[in-house]
């Protein structure tokens, strides 16, 4: 049966941050993910999660200036050093969550760089990101991300992200398989689903529907067929909600968009 892990950057917008994990435990959820946790001193998330009967299961490395549209560090070159005290902080916070995932996001593509010098940046820091995470059984994880949302972002194609596993050669360096980019991207989800999961380099997945990154059981993408496949090819990790609900930070907003969820838990 699939798991499902709520992503408190995006739903329970109604309420403060610190009372989402409170939210999410009394409809039903196990686990949580976020963007980042840094603006909250890690005791604090881990007393909410403890509190609530919740796992942490998923959070991002710094971004860089993420006001200033940074998202990711790991591709820019001469960012190096920063990007090895983000990776200091992020296993910090995740050894205090019990975390067993981070998400190293690639970054965008500086405007005139060099591909190649791109793509060496990226793989030697992801390279350190996995040296320092797996004393601590922490997985790196690479998500593509969509060119629409994100335009000039370093990675967008799932054969992209494994065929930089394959070359990162780091055991604990994992893709996060976010269906709602996927299926922008390129289609064919059962299909890329059936192609990559037996492999072992799929370590979280993420869902929202398309395209308007709604609830899933809205859109174009027939999740139902989904679950029951990733179900019966044995996939017991965690499936992450990162959607925004259709009606806003609403009162109740979440909660009411989540008949899609009733069946499954």
């Amino acid at each position: 049966m699939p798991r499902f892990a709520a992503n408190l950057s995006m739903l329970y917008n109604d309420v403060d941050f610190l009372d989402r994990f409170a939210a999410a435990a009394r409809e039903g959820f196990k686990a949580v993910e976020y963007l980042f946790p840094y603006a909250y001193p890690a005791p604090e998330l881990a007393t909410r999660l403890q509190a609530n009967g919740l796992q942490q299961v998923l959070f991002n490395a710094p971004p860089g200036n993420w006001d200033a549209g940074e998202r990711g560090l790991a591709c820019l070159p001469g960012r190096e050093a920063e990007f090895r005290e983000g990776i200091a902080k992020a296993i910090e916070y995740a050894q205090a969550l019990q975390c067993p995932r981070i998400h190293v996001m690639a970054g965008l593509v500086p405007q005139g760089a060099d591909a190649a010098t791109v793509r060496a940046t990226y793989i030697a820091n992801v390279r350190y990101a996995a040296e320092q995470a797996a004393p601590h059984g922490i997985q790196i994880l690479l998500e593509p991300i969509n060119g629409r949302d994100m335009p000039g972002f370093f990675l967008s194609r799932q054969d992209q992200a494994h065929a930089l596993i394959a070359e990162i050669g780091a055991a604990n360096v994992k893709v996060q398989m976010d269906l709602y980019h996927c299926q922008i991207v390129e289609g064919d989800l059962a299909m890329k689903v059936r192609q990559y999961l037996p492999t072992g380099n799929v370590g979280h997945f993420q869902i929202a529907g398309v395209p308007e990154r709604h609830e899933p059981d809205v859109g174009e993408i027939n999740y139902t067929y989904l679950f029951k496949l990733l179900d019966s090819m044995g996939y017991d990790g965690w499936i992450g909600c990162e959607y925004r609900p259709a009606r806003g930070a609403a009162a109740h907003a979440t909660s009411d968009g989540l008949g899609w969820l009733k069946p499954w838990l």
